[in-house]
């Protein structure tokens, strides 16, 4: 009934962890697949280990390519994608599949995550509100799923849209609930289905990638926007949002860098990418930085 795709890069230390919290559902027509990207851990080893998984290893080709590893190889009738960092709360499968049973037009049904520190203890948090319609102008504004492991998808859905694009080094998941909610029903569901692990490496602190994957994102949804004032409204939303929540930071990244003596190079290409990206917010700190330096509060080395 369903496949639990795990993909895996240099996470071998939590592999097993997200396996076994696949084997605890209590729903148990499913199956294991984990997909290998290239890891130069102890990721073979430790699935070596493991029984009762499919184990696909391949190159190192990024996100996008090892999910579409996962479904392409799955036989489940839904697929769940769980990174190796993370894990399913028990009754996250169960939850799932009677939401899509109950709403059969659905192309994929999303339900809610809490966050666990690099051990595993809860950290503390509000599951956000579910949306309860307009989820593609609710998705223009925001990626409010926020986590992949709390979706399950039709497996045709998967195949109707072409899976997830290789293109994208982050921000593939935000991309097809973007496309598929565009066109299809989908649905969210109040049920509490997975952890979320913060260990202090993960994808979503590169300020750099994070704000030039999601608005490349968003900007693919400007034509279908664009005469629907509430749509239009919401992508302006949208826009803002992604530039406060990774242009801000990444302003703060460059100011460090200056101030320490960083690379030039580096702080190069961070500043080319808020200059596309974020140019409103790089002028503001701009000119503060420029009237402080007139007034003598900044000493330059």
């Amino acid at each position: 009934m369903v496949t639990v795709v795990i993909t895996c890069y240099d996470h071998g230390r939590f592999l097993r962890d997200a396996v076994r919290s696949v084997w605890r559902q209590t729903f148990t027509d499913l199956e294991v697949i984990v997909v290998d990207d290239g890891s130069t851990d102890d990721t073979p080893a430790v699935a070596a280990d493991l029984s009762e998984i499919q184990y696909i290893r391949q190159g190192h080709s990024g996100l996008s390519v090892a999910r579409n590893t996962g479904w392409r190889a799955s036989r489940g009738r839904y697929v769940s994608f769980l990174d190796a960092d993370d894990r399913l709360l028990p009754d996250a499968l169960r939850l799932g599949v009677a939401c899509a049973a109950a709403h059969p037009d659905a192309a994929f049904v999303s339900g809610h995550y809490v966050v666990i520190d690099g051990s595993g203890l809860r950290l503390p948090g509000r599951p956000r509100p579910c949306v309860t319609s307009d989820h593609y102008q609710a998705l223009l504004r925001s990626n409010y799923i926020g986590m992949h492991a709390t979706v399950l998808y039709r497996h045709e859905t998967l195949e109707r849209y072409g899976g997830f694009d290789p293109s994208l080094p982050a921000a593939e998941d935000y991309d097809i609930y973007l496309r598929v909610a565009r066109q299809a029903p989908v649905v969210c569901h109040p049920g509490l289905v997975a952890e979320y692990r913060w260990h202090g490496a993960n994808m979503s602190l590169d300020s750099g990638l994070m704000l030039k994957a999601t608005l490349r994102v968003l900007c693919r949804q400007r034509a279908h926007a664009r005469g629907h004032d509430r749509l239009e409204r919401a992508y302006g939303e949208g826009v803002r949002f992604w530039q406060q929540l990774f242009g801000e930071p990444l302003l703060y990244e460059v100011g460090a860098r200056v101030r320490t003596g960083g690379s030039w190079s580096a702080i190069e290409r961070l500043l080319a990418v808020l200059l596309r990206y974020y140019p409103l917010g790089l002028g503001r700190r701009t000119l503060r930085f420029t009237k402080r330096l007139i007034r003598g509060r900044v000493c330059l080395r």
